[in-house]
Order: structure tokens, then C-alpha cells, then sequence
């Protein structure tokens, strides 16, 4: 993205209840008081940036809030994998305030290219990204992006403000050490008004300047050649006016030339980071080992983007949902609800014999796609003619594996079961490989399938058999007990293809690992861990887009009532934050990517030593021992993904 030259002063976005008080955990609020307001004789230029401002690094897995105190300086050792992302923060916080209008100052954010000894490297703006860590009710979690190289924000007085950086290693990069560095200067305010105070008119002048100047250069061809001498010259002159022009004012000295010595005084002055990478020599799978299908309501798109069901418009603004969500390692379905919780579902919105159907399909890093039930875009055909037609195709590609049909979410009672086996039945008329995915936390209400409502739990595989083969059911359901997993897992029979996954809404709460705005980045990145350990093969979260109604994509964010504050919600609008169309990330979606990847970690290891012996591991580094029982600092994570990279690189 290139460098605006004005500093990206992230305003608090129009969220709901956004006066409420933090509630993230590691928030401290004693031994920091407010920067000293001596802005008018602090000039940032003469001063070295870090007697003017705290800089440190922070885990991915902290919530860096407000009040956060400052930490020693010290350099950045992160590892991954190939075709892993590794982030890091970068914490700034003012010591004096030396600009105005209430800001403590302005500091510019540069990041370089991280390099190896051979010359290998990794750049920025592709490989590597920053973005701004915004609190949404008090908590930070938006992660805004910045412009790269070099980035411009503002700091306040008394706060603690996180930069988010992220390194995505592509799967052919080189092993080995890299080395770069980020570079925080504090600067002159003088330009937080440039963009006010370049006049139309300035702005015009240059415009038409340069316009004569191409339009007397480009008829050259067969012209005399004094001609064109005399044409150069005309440019040349031209030229000169727009590097004179005011607005270019600032790289001239009062000569007249251009001072090249500024800059390096200036980075004289700055922070450096200084930040190592430890590139592994293997490479995480492209397509995901763990199926995590996550739900992204059309009902919610359409309104604040206001699409018409079905228009063009539409289709575009759903496939760059899609496209942007396949970089979390999660296959996404689109989503909308029905009478009864029966829910229609589908990952691609063309039908099966569009061109684009095999473009999403096919794509590796997609593992799962739901099948949808009824017709997405009403046609001519009856809806039992488009479940034919589409299961017929589907059932011929080589992706057809992929596949699963999620018809009804938590079914209560005997109704909303019957309904299950119904469609089912009509679907494996067409394909009796097809798999059917229930989500389930209770058995039927009506028709005790035993005296507990555990016990009645357990059976429920027994009760919908053979109408369902995934059988996904509700951490909540399972508390504390992993034991209880096990109980279920007996009662399924994987030699007819039957298989657990789990899923979390609203519940389980704190302190089990969940996704809700406000918990610990550990309790968040620890979903994936209990997956692994539990022996599930897949994982559902029913919505990634759900607030509240809106009906403009920079309208008010409202997370709906009943639901825990980030239920449903992994993402915001980017209008929200800017005039970007790209949707901004959460913290909480990038720990949930650290999660994934942790899983393809375990598993890597389980395949060379054995399930136990990769519980043990867990437990042994006191990554995560049991739903209550988890680490809350980061250094257990690295320690434990080392010793696997150790192990298995033999």
C-alpha cells in the first residue's frame, strides 16, 4: 500500500456500547502516569525517539490494552514453519507529548525487508503486513492495516498503543536465519494538517503542468530533430515549475538542492527493532488437516452492502468474503436461517455446473464445503430436481470427499429429528456416500432417549443413524469432563464413515477456551489445542459475520443481544475503519489461525510418536493440560512447538 504521508489516526469505531470499560485480561493499570506536556520545547527531530516514547514487544497471544506498562526493549525472535504466519506486537506508549490538539505526537512506523545471509528474503507489503490494534468495547481486538513500508500514527496521552505485525512464510521460501528491523521515529506534527493546507488550486496547477508537459512529449515521431531539442527543453522547463511547486517544498534546502543528509539524521534518532526470524524446514500442509467450517451469514452481507439477493454485485461481494477468509485455514459456508434453526447452507454461490464451482472445490487450501440443500438463487428447476442435479455432478469430481450437507442446526425435539432423516434420506437416494453434519447438544426434549440428559446425549448418534455422519456436538455439553468425550466417541462407528466434530456458541464460558471478546489470546489460541486432544476431526462455528442489522457497510456495529460480546463476530466491514472494501481481521480470528497451525503441529508429531505421546507433550510444556487447566503466558507455545520441530526434523 503505498505511504499516504498522513498519519493514520485510527478514530474509535461507531460500536455499540463502545464507552464500557476494558475487560481485557493482563491490563495493568498502576505505575503509569500521563506524558508531561512539553510539546512546546520538544522538537522530535533533535531528540532521540526513544527519550520521548516507550517501545516493546509483546506476544501475539496479549491483549495489549491502554493502560498496559511499559517493558524493556529487546529483540524479536519469532520461528515458523513454511506456509505458516507468525505475528508479533509492537507496543508504543508516550513518555512527553510533543504535538498538539491533544495528541501526544506523531510517530512514522518503517518496516524492512527481513533477509538471510544467502540473500533470501521476505518484503514487506506482501509477505509482511502491519496493522493497528483498535479496541472495539474497550477491548482491543480490530486490527486495522497500516500503510508499508513506512506508516504514520498518532499517539495520546497516557495510552499504550499495539502495532500488529505479521509474517506469512510462502511454502517455497528457503529455510534458514533472516534478519530486519522496524524502525519508530517520533516526528513533526507540522504535517497533520498538510493535507488541509494543500490548496485545490496548488493542486490543480501541478495537474495541468504535468499534463502539458506529456502532451508536448508524446507527438515526437518523425518531428526534426531541432524540433525536438526545442520540445525537451519546453518539457524540461515545465518539469522544473511542478519540482518548485510548494508542495514539494520540503525536500529542498534553502539552495535549492535536495538535502540527502536529512533522512539519515533523522533515523539517527529512531528505535530499531531489531527482529529474527528461524525459517523451519518443513512445510504445514496446504489444504488443512482439521475441517473447521465456519459460517458467514448472506441475510447480514446483504443488508449492510446492500446486494440484491442474486445480482452481480452479490455474487462479487460473497466470493471476496470467501477468498479473504481461506487465508485462516478455516473453509467458510455461507449461511441463513430458516423456521425451526433448519438452516441452508453452501460454500460456493454458483450452482455445481458453473465454472466457478470447481474453482472453489478444487482449491487446496479449502477442506470442506457444504452442499446446499435447496436452490441458493431460486431457477427453473423444483428444489428436489436442484438437489439431484447438484449431488449428480458433485458426486463425479474428485472433490466430492470434501463434501458434507448441513441441514438443521441443534435439533430440540422428535419434529426437528424427523425433519433430519427425511431430507437425509432423499439425499443419500442420490448419493449414499453423501455426509450428513448435525450439530446437537440435547436429544430429543420429547422422546427421552435415556434417564440423563448426558446419557440421552450419548445416544444420539444411535437415535439418527443413518441418517447423519457427522456428528457434531457441543463443548459445552462436555464442561470439564473430557472422559465424557470419550463416551461418545464409542458409540460412533467409523467403518461406516461416522465421525465427531465439535463446535462452541455462547458456551462453554470462561474459563474454557472460547472465542468472546475479553479473554485471554491463550483461551482463545486453546480451542484448537482442546480439539487435538479430544480426538475430534473437525470443528463448526456457526457465524463470523453476525451483528446486528445495519444497512451500510460503514453503519454502526452492533453485536447482538443475548449472545456474549464477540459471539458470532470474527471480523468487521472495513468501511468501518476506512474507505477499504477488504474486511479487517480480529485479533481473535489471527489466534485462531496460531491455533490451527499449532494443531498441524501435534498432529505432525502424533504421526512420528503416537497420540499419547503428543499429550504428553502438551502437557509436559504446560501448553494445555484440560479445559480449566492451560497456559496464560506465551513462552509454554514456542517451547512446545520447538522441541516438535526438534523431534521430527530427524
Amino acid at each position: 500500500m503505498e505511504n499516504s504521508g498522513i498519519p493514520q489516526e485510527v478514530m474509535v469505531p461507531p460500536i455499540e456500547g463502545v464507552a464500557g470499560g476494558g475487560t481485557a485480561y493482563g491490563w495493568v493499570g498502576g505505575g503509569c502516569h500521563g506524558p508531561s506536556s512539553l510539546s512546546q520545547s520538544i522538537d522530535p527531530t533533535e531528540v532521540p525517539s526513544a527519550e520521548l516514547l516507550h517501545v516493546w514487544g509483546m506476544p501475539s497471544t496479549a491483549n495489549v490494552g491502554p493502560q498496559e506498562t511499559p517493558r524493556p526493549l529487546e529483540p524479536i525472535n519469532l520461528l515458523a514453519a513454511r506456509n505458516e504466519r507468525e505475528s508479533v506486537q509492537i507496543a508504543l506508549r508516550p513518555k512527553f507529548s510533543w504535538g498538539r490538539n491533544g495528541v501526544a505526537g506523531v510517530v512514522q512506523i518503517q518496516c524492512s525487508d527481513i533477509c538471510s545471509a544467502s540473500g533470501e528474503r521476505l518484503t514487506v507489503g506482501k509477505s509482511i503486513t502491519l496493522r493497528r490494534v483498535v479496541p472495539i468495547l474497550g477491548v482491543p481486538d480490530a486490527l486495522v492495516p497500516l500503510d508499508t513500508p513506512i506508516a504514520q500514527i498518532s499517539l495520546f496521552p497516557g495510552e499504550t498503543t499495539s502495532i500488529w505485525l505479521s509474517i506469512d512464510v510462502p511454502s517455497s521460501q528457503p529455510p534458514g536465519q533472516y534478519e530486519g528491523e522496524i524502525i519508530i521515529t517520533a516526528t513533526k506534527a507540522d504535517f497533520e494538517s498538510s493535507a488541509e493546507c494543500l490548496a485545490k488550486a496548488e493542486k490543480c496547477r501541478v495537474y495541468k503542468e504535468l499534463k502539458n508537459c506529456l502532451d508536448v512529449m508524446e507527438p515526437v515521431d518523425g518531428r526534426p530533430f531541432d524540433e525536438v531539442v526545442e520540445t525537451v527543453k519546453s518539457a524540461t522547463t515545465s518539469l522544473r515549475r511542478v519540482l518548485l511547486s510548494p508542495i514539494f517544498s520540503e525536500y529542498y534546502s534553502d539552495n535549492g538542492l535536495v538535502d540527502v543528509m536529512e533522512e539519515d539524521a533523522i533515523l539517527n534518532l529512531s528505535v530499531r527493532v531489531k527482529l529474527s526470524l528461524t525459517i523451519w524446514d518443513f512445510a504445514l500442509p496446504a489444504t488443512p488437516s482439521l475441517p473447521a467450517v465456519f459460517g458467514v451469514s448472506d441475510t447480514v452481507i446483504e443488508d449492510r452492502f446492500g446486494v440484491k439477493h442474486g445480482s452481480k454485485e452479490w455474487y462479487e461481494t460473497l466470493d471476496r468474503h470467501f477468498k479473504w477468509l481461506l487465508q485462516y485455514r478455516i473453509s467458510p459456508f455461507f449461511c441463513r436461517w430458516g423456521d425451526g434453526m433448519r438452516v441452508l447452507t453452501y460454500t460456493c454461490p454458483w450452482p455445481a455446473d458453473h465454472p466457478k464451482s470447481d474453482e472453489y472445490f478444487s482449491d487446496p487450501r479449502l477442506a470442506a464445503y457444504a452442499v446446499p440443500y435447496s436452490p441458493v438463487v431460486c431457477g427453473k428447476d423444483t428444489a428436489q430436481d436442484h438437489l439431484k442435479k447438484e449431488i449428480e455432478i458433485l458426486k463425479t469430481k474428485s472433490h466430492w470427499r470434501k463434501a458434507y450437507l448441513y441441514l438443521w442446526d441443534e435439533p430440540l425435539n422428535s419434529e426437528h429429528y424427523d425433519n433430519i432423516r427425511s431430507m437425509a434420506t432423499q439425499i443419500h437416494a442420490y448419493a449414499p456416500d453423501a455426509r450428513v453434519l448435525t450439530t446437537y447438544y440435547t436429544g430429543p426434549s420429547d422422546a427421552p432417549l435415556a434417564p440423563s440428559s448426558f446419557e440421552a446425549f450419548v445416544k444420539v448418534p444411535m437415535f439418527l443413524r443413518p441418517h447423519t455422519q457427522i456428528y457434531c456436538t457441543s463443548e459445552w455439553v462436555f464442561g470439564n469432563r473430557e472422559d465424557l468425550v470419550k463416551d461418545v466417541i464409542a458409540e460412533l462407528q467409523p467403518e461406516n464413515g461416522e465421525e465427531l466434530w465439535t463446535y462452541i456458541c455462547m458456551g462453554p464460558a470462561d474459563p474454557h477456551p472460547n472465542w468472546h471478546l475479553g479473554m485471554r489470546g491463550t483461551q482463545h489460541r486453546g480451542v484448537m489445542w482442546r480439539v487435538w486432544k479430544e480426538g475430534g476431526t473437525g470443528f463448526l462455528y456457526w457465524g463470523a459475520n453476525c451483528y446486528e442489522k445495519a444497512s451500510a457497510p460503514s453503519g454502526e456495529i452492533r453485536f447482538r443481544r443475548g449472545l456474549p460480546p464477540g459471539d458470532g463476530v470474527l471480523f468487521y466491514p472495513g468501511e468501518v475503519f476506512s474507505s477499504s472494501y477488504q474486511p479487517v481481521a480480529s485479533v481473535r480470528l489471527e489466534r485462531i489461525l496460531s491455533g490451527l497451525q499449532d494443531y498441524e503441529y501435534l498432529k505432525l508429531y502424533a504421526s512420528r510418536f503416537g497420540k499419547d505421546e503428543g499429550v504428553a507433550l502438551l502437557e509436559k510444556t504446560g501448553v494445555y493440560l484440560g479445559p480449566e487447566h492451560y497456559t496464560v503466558d506465551h513462552l509454554p507455545i514456542d517451547l512446545m512447538r520447538g522441541e516438535i520441530f526438534c523431534a521430527c526434523r530427524c
